[in-house]
């Protein structure tokens, strides 16, 4: 693997551990200057996530300029429509590994995702990182990196399966690992596909970005209908 590529790894796990130092230190001169420290954690998010990002791109900028980032992927119209198709392929991925969980009894609902939520809620800004910064770098890692790297020796599913895996476990949810696998599986099908790095980055931000959307706007309703499903559940659970 690439003398950078191994740099833009430790960046990543740097900047994902980052917030046990800065954070603190945030918050104590947001408490000195008499700002609100719940707005500590969004910042240290935002700019965290953007200089995280602007390393790698930095790092990665001979092959941008070389045009080889795109590999010699496929043409640009079949890219674009499996950019398109790769959205549905996740949302269907995801409900298959949905599905599965609630056969295992697995909770329905991602405390990984209510945190995320709350911090929109709180700092609306925090939207970037969620929906654009975060699956440019995770696509970057996880698909670009170690996928590739692993698939240079192992055949698709072996590679897959281990980097979905470790991407699923990034998210720290270890109750839903099999939804973030699933989805870690349909990014990089889109990547083997189309050779690519654009095309499941641009599934996994529009993804994002509908899943914040959606579950921002019709919260309530979807609270409500997620009680009705776990009560329903647990009134069938008491027949079987």
């Amino acid at each position: 693997m690439k003398r950078e590529y191994w740099i833009i790894i430790i960046v990543y796990i740097g900047m994902q551990f980052s917030s046990l130092i800065g954070l603190p230190v945030l918050m104590f001169s947001f408490n000195f200057l008499g700002i609100s420290q719940n707005l500590a954690v969004p910042i240290w998010l935002i700019a965290s996530f953007m200089l995280a990002l602007l390393i790698i791109l930095f790092l990665l900028r001979k092959e941008i300029k070389a045009h080889s980032f795109s590999e010699r992927g496929s043409s640009f119209g079949t890219s674009v429509m499996w950019a398109f198709l790769g959205v549905f392929l996740a949302y269907l991925a995801q409900a298959i590994a949905i599905m599965i969980e609630n056969r295992l009894g697995v909770k329905t609902g991602s405390e990984n995702t209510e945190n995320i939520l709350r911090i929109i809620e709180l700092f609306p800004l925090a939207i970037i990182v969620t929906s654009i910064i975060g699956p440019i770098l995770e696509e970057i890692v996880f698909r670009k990196i170690i996928f590739g790297a692993l698939h240079k020796r192992f055949n698709f599913f072996i590679s897959a399966l281990i980097s979905s895996v470790i991407f699923a476990l990034a998210h720290q949810d270890p109750a839903h690992i099999l939804i973030y696998s699933a989805m870690g599986f349909a990014f990089a099908f889109l990547y083997v596909r189309t050779n690519r790095i654009i095309v499941p980055i641009f599934a996994h931000v529009t993804m994002n970005t509908l899943v914040v959307l959606v579950q921002t706007v019709y919260k309530d309703d979807i609270d409500r209908l997620r009680r009705e499903a776990e009560a329903v559940q647990n009134f069938i659970g008491g027949f079987l």
